[in-house]
């Protein structure tokens, strides 16, 4: 599901785009460390990339993101090999919400970027 939602009337952010879904929880592995991130869906991800925006750093859209009780103000990235977007997974939210390297998590995200 994803939806426009009005924050602040005339505001730097004045539409935004939430979503909301279920992800698998993925790892990347690289030589000195782990990284964990849960893939958005095909469609929201397809969708996103056609918003314009300004560009940023590796394609990277800014988003706040909720799973359970954790909060967080980080960025989207696109997969080229998944062609979705992806989130990061901070080791303090991983622990706070008990999230385990194989695993499916509820994910909330406000898109700032749109």
């Amino acid at each position: 599901m994803w939806r426009t939602v009005p924050v602040v009337p005339d505001g730097p952010y004045a539409d935004r785009v939430e979503l909301e879904f279920d992800a698998e929880v993925f790892r990347w592995e690289t030589r000195t460390q782990d990284w964990y991130f849960a893939a958005l869906p095909d469609e929201p991800s397809a969708d996103l990339r056609e918003i314009p925006r300004m560009p940023r750093g590796f394609g990277a859209v800014r988003v706040r993101a909720t799973i359970g009780g954790s909060t967080w103000e980080t960025s989207i990235f696109p997969d080229a090999g998944r062609g979705v977007y992806v989130l990061p997974l901070k080791q303090a939210v991983r622990r706070a919400e008990s999230i385990g390297a194989d695993g499916v998590v509820h994910v909330q995200l406000q898109v700032f970027d749109a």
